[in-house]
């Protein structure tokens, strides 16, 4: 239907470590978004919808998980309660969703095709990258 596009490369925001030095990550997470436009020939929205993503992270990890600079080393997102984990994972997720079609769209006429191409593509990014956590995670 044209609405459904998995996009599995945001899942290097979820999972790399926090650091005090954001700047090698938010490089990195340019860069990975760059590659994806280049091939895509997109424009550059991806990688302003990941760098986005990647700058906002840290409030996030705040809201959700109440981690501090101080908790940083130590946090890991597989340890985490799972409810977190997917309120942390959604809101990524539609954030970056939302930003790479209004951008892609870029007019209010097409709000409804904006929010159709973030809710079916954000359920199945949801669902790709649940299903792969679940499979290559560790059994304890």
């Amino acid at each position: 239907m044209g609405y459904i596009n998995p996009y599995l490369y945001i899942a290097f925001v979820f999972l790399y470590p926090l650091n005090k030095n954001r700047f090698p990550f938010l490089l990195a997470s340019f860069i990975l978004g760059l590659s994806v436009d280049f091939f895509s020939d997109s424009g550059g929205i991806h990688a302003f919808s990941i760098l986005t993503i990647a700058y906002v992270r840290l409030f996030f990890v705040k809201i959700y998980f109440r981690k501090y600079p101080v908790d940083y080393p130590f946090f890991n997102l597989q340890s985490e309660p799972f409810g977190k984990v997917f309120n942390f994972v959604v809101t990524l997720t539609i954030l970056h969703h939302f930003i790479l079609f209004s951008f892609a769209n870029f007019s209010f006429q097409n709000i409804s095709n904006v929010l159709l191409n973030t809710l079916f593509s954000g359920i199945f990014t949801l669902t790709l990258y649940f299903l792969g956590s679940y499979i290559f995670s560790k059994r304890q």
